[in-house]
């Protein structure tokens, strides 16, 4: 596998306080980077600066190439983000919504020339399972289907990279494995690689292939996910015994557990 985003020494600080100190990653073709780290740890920067809608000093290299030598529209074709919160208050249909995924394909705002356009929109609402919703207005949605939905706005977009800044956040159980489900299943085709800052330990032991540990805006360890959350790690940077807190509440699904009480007796 080969690198397609190349991070150096990136830098984000806002008057004297540093909130990224000099964070380097490399993220690889067919991986899935989770940017982990307790609240505050420079997460939500880090993807904020990629996508440039952060100032930063450093490097951020797209294919060998530094990313501020691309104009929107080819940054738009090959990197997507998905944000945690999606304000709607229009009431465009979801088709309508997932079309503006192509808008980086067209040549300009009075030429919307773009032949592949109809298939990919068609396959995002079909990978979404959002096809029978496509006539639908946006403001009739729950918060799982407005998820996919910009979900699939990004999948029209056919970028090579996914950032997801929290994506399932306040969501139930059932749509954050949906969302993660379709996520790795866009994965799977060559050449795309995901980034995601999430806070569930859990989802991001299951899903990724590589972690960056943060603290304080510092990288604490980086690698393959098995070997960055070790219970050191995790410890220093969550200034606990995540392990046994882990285990702590995994006991509480067996099928033979009995519940504790809050002073530790049983009822």
């Amino acid at each position: 596998m080969r690198n397609i985003l190349e991070i150096r020494n990136l830098h984000v600080q806002y008057g004297e306080t540093v909130i990224v100190k000099d964070v380097s990653f490399n993220l690889q073709e067919g991986s899935w980077l989770m940017l982990t780290g307790p609240n505050g740890a420079g997460k939500s920067t880090i993807v904020n600066a990629i996508t440039q809608g952060t100032p930063y000093t450093g490097e951020v290299f797209y294919e060998g190439r530094d990313i501020r030598s691309y104009h929107a529209g080819e940054i738009a074709r090959n990197i997507g983000m998905l944000s945690q919160n999606h304000s709607v208050s229009y009431s465009f249909t979801v088709g309508e919504i997932v079309r503006l995924g192509r808008y980086a394909y067209t040549s300009g705002i009075f030429h919307t020339k773009d032949d592949d356009g109809t298939a990919s929109v068609e396959r995002a609402l079909e990978l979404t399972g959002m096809t029978d919703m496509a006539g639908k207005s946006v403001l009739k949605l729950s918060g799982g289907e407005i998820q996919r939905m910009f979900l699939a706005q990004l999948f029209a977009q056919d970028p090579r990279i996914l950032i997801l800044d929290e994506p399932t956040n306040h969501l139930d159980l059932i749509y954050q494995k949906q969302v993660f489900e379709l996520i790795a299943s866009w994965l799977k085709e060559e050449g795309r690689a995901v980034i995601s800052v999430v806070h569930d330990l859990s989802l991001a032991r299951a899903y990724g292939t590589e972690a960056l540990l943060l603290n304080h805006g510092s990288v604490l360890a980086q690698g393959k996910v098995e070997d960055v959350f070790s219970r050191s790690n995790l410890e220093t940077a969550y200034s606990m015994d995540v392990y046994a807190w882990m285990q702590k509440m995994l006991s509480q699904w067996e099928e033979d557990a009995v519940p504790a009480d809050v002073d530790g007796g049983l009822y």
